[in-house]
């Protein structure tokens, strides 16, 4: 292991300690410009409230722009590791929450500093513009967004190509990479469902939201079941109910949030309308005193690799790593925001999965059929990338990504 690696290492674990909730990263923005700095870089920070982003301008030639997400996530953290999250903070509604990057944001700004470091230690090999960006507020699709409105663009050359990168439950040590669609669009809703309170023991004077509430999520499972084609992929999933205060009071309102994962135009419009007509008719039929209200809480674009930018990084990847070391990336539910930066500049966007597990322990529990019990995946309290090889296998793909562009001749 080199100084540089152990450097690196050094910086994983102190993220992973601290970790920030969206639009709250400032110690991570503040370490990523620091590293920035040091490795010559032209840095803007505050970027859409706390993006960062590295300029490199190394004569003439293309602009690659490199990104890694910086937030984390309401979890309290459950991996036993010595450098464990303990850190709380407060949402943008007051609610003192534990935090963890339980996500793998922490090894994304590690694996990009590492990466920004080495091609500006070794500028003699390639000509061009580096961009590398720090986003803030992945999670709630926000960030991306934000740091574009803000005037990220302008602060250098259009790109050539946006890259990224995204740790996944794989074998450490391998990439996953693929043309078109490769993660989901999603929609998170939040929906307010009325009643009319009352005593528990009088049930008859009062129109109970609880239960429209218990209602509305059961059918609503029949809008992926009975109005999506089985050929397509669609997932409806409702992860909150809240109601009431005290066991003997019937509550006025119900509240539920809904999140939608698509990979279709067509498909996303039916499960927002299915999702609408729903939870409009069974506040009707509960005789609810007033219609339901339904907010959008954060929509993420479909993530789409370029076919000729992906077959180049493709290429790179196997050249760099091996083989043996770079494999097809099924289409994922999950979703991103990383999209946004290549839609706005109107040029094309490659994203690949990082592999991230310990590789034996992969082994045994494929073998063994306990993928889903035996590895935790993204957003698990108990998902930790190890971070050898992880580390050192995504800065060696930052890298060979972004030689596939500003030295193409190797």
């Amino acid at each position: 292991m080199t100084t540089g690696t152990e450097d690196l290492a050094d910086l994983y674990r102190d993220l992973h300690r601290h970790p920030e909730l969206p639009f709250q990263e400032t110690r991570t923005a503040g370490l990523a410009a620091d590293r920035l700095r040091a490795a010559g870089f032209e840095v803007h920070t505050g970027i859409g409230g706390t993006g960062v982003a590295g300029v490199l301008r190394n004569g003439d030639g293309p602009t690659v722009a490199l990104r890694a997400d910086m937030d984390a996530l309401p979890v309290a953290e459950a991996t036993g590791l010595p450098y464990a999250s303990t850190a709380t903070a407060r949402d943008d509604q007051g609610r003192e929450l534990p935090v963890m990057h339980a996500c793998g944001h922490d090894m994304h700004v590690t694996c990009l500093a590492g990466a920004a470091a080495e091609l500006a230690a070794g500028r003699e090999g390639w000509r061009g513009t580096l961009v590398a960006l720090f986003q803030p507020a992945e999670e709630i699709a926000g960030g991306a967004r934000a740091m574009v409105d803000d005037g990220l663009l302008d602060l250098f050359d259009r790109p050539d190509v946006v890259l990224g990168q995204h740790v996944f439950p794989n074998p450490a040590g391998q990439v996953l990479i693929s043309p078109g669609e490769v993660l989901a669009a999603a929609d998170s809703i939040e929906v307010r469902l009325f009643g009319r309170g009352g005593h528990g023991s009088q049930p008859e004077r009062t129109v109970d939201p609880v239960v429209l509430a218990a209602a509305t999520v059961m059918r609503l499972q029949t809008v992926v079941s009975r109005e999506v084609s089985p050929f397509e992929r669609a997932v409806l999933t409702v992860a909150q109910i809240n109601a009431g205060h005290k066991e003997n009071v019937i509550a006025d309102e119900a509240r539920i949030t809904i999140n939608l994962r698509s990979f279709s135009p067509q498909v996303r419009r039916t499960l927002l309308d299915g999702v609408e007509r729903v939870v409009r008719a069974e506040a009707q039929a509960s005789g609810a005193p007033r219609p339901p209200e339904l907010r959008t809480l954060h929509s993420f674009p479909l993530t789409t690799n370029d076919p000729d930018a992906t077959a180049r990084v493709r290429r790179a990847l196997t050249a760099r790593l091996g083989a043996g070391r770079v494999s097809d990336m099924a289409p994922l539910m999950g979703s991103e925001d990383f999209g946004v930066f290549g839609s706005a500049a109107g040029v094309p966007s490659v994203f690949w999965g990082l592999g991230s597990a310990d590789p034996d322990r992969y082994e045994r529990a494929e073998r063994e059929g306990r993928l889903a019990e035996d590895m935790p995946g993204n957003h698990s309290p108990a998902f930790a990338p190890v971070i050898f090889p992880t580390l050192p296998t995504g800065v060696e793909a930052l890298v060979a990504a972004a030689l596939a562009w500003l030295a193409p001749e190797g």
